[in-house]
């Protein structure tokens, strides 16, 4: 395969991934077929619409207060244990983007934290009791239209600084727009030596996709999972606001998405990428 072919084939995923893949999330879709219903209720075909409208707020009210987006979530958090720090001392550090909203960033001139925010709390905690480690940011802008003037790894790098960790110590990675090329990118910058031990830093749901593109692309990580959203002991308890259901349900269908798109692109050698695979 030629460089323009690869080129084509990974601006060919990103759009797909941003116009498909969005519109297959469980709320977007889910309302799209409720506004459906609703026009179609002024057609021929109202019986259809009313039924898609009443399909469309059961199912919105069983992703919002039900179980279910505790239970997509949780393997996906559980698959990969905490790190033991026994081990010894990392070599490096590489932080995923997706903690930093770039686009409000660069409007309010400073760094803006999104739900992911613990990614990089994480990060500076390592720094700080890892004080040879390298670190390397992984994070451009992921928006569908983005332009050079808001890039997440600029804004992380400025609030690392902020939290104690040398600017000496810290690299950006600025051009990546998904998980794929963060871990291509990443393994550009950080050159990992052999025998070299590194830590990849992400939320805990979004690792078992991030080892298997890191896996991928050969670059050898351990697992520092963040930003957990669910607790297995109340795995069955229901949502009092319909707004923490919606927000669990969609992220892990975007995780699951992500892992069966990756598989079957070949993108991954595996659906669900665990630690007994290292």
């Amino acid at each position: 395969m030629t460089l323009y072919q690869t080129i084509q084939g990974s601006l060919l995923f990103f759009l797909l991934s941003k116009t498909l893949g969005t519109m297959l999330l469980p709320v977007n879709f889910l309302i799209s077929i409720g506004v459906l219903g609703a026009i179609l209720l002024l057609t021929r075909w109202a019986a259809l619409g009313r039924k898609m409208l009443a399909a469309s707020a059961l199912f919105l009210a069983l992703c919002g207060f039900s179980p279910l987006g505790k239970l997509l979530i949780l393997p996906l958090e559980q698959r990969f244990p905490p790190w033991d720090p026994s081990h010894g001392a990392p070599d490096g550090i590489v932080i995923l983007g997706g903690a930093i909203d770039p686009d409000l960033s660069a409007a309010r001139g400073g760094p803006v934290l999104d739900r992911s925010g613990d990614r990089i709390v994480a990060a500076a905690a390592l720094a700080r009791r890892y004080p040879n480690a390298r670190i390397v940011f992984s994070g451009g802008n992921a928006n569908l239209l983005a332009d050079d003037s808001a890039k997440e790894a600029d804004y992380a790098l400025s609030m690392l600084e902020e939290l104690g960790v040398a600017k000496a110590r810290l690299t950006a990675e600025r051009l990546s727009r998904n998980t794929v090329e963060n871990a291509e990118f990443a393994k550009k910058i950080a050159n990992p030596k052999e025998g070299e031990r590194w830590l990849l830093v992400t939320s805990a749901f979004h690792m078992p996709r991030s080892i298997g593109l890191f896996r991928k692309a050969g670059f050898k990580v351990e697992a520092y999972p963040a930003d957990w959203r669910a607790s297995p002991s109340k795995s069955l308890s229901f949502s009092s606001v319909a707004i923490n259901g919606l927000e669990r349900t969609e992220v892990a269908m975007r995780e699951w998405i992500g892992l069966a798109a990756y598989r079957v692109t070949g993108k991954t050698d595996d659906f669900l990428p665990g630690p007994d695979q290292n």
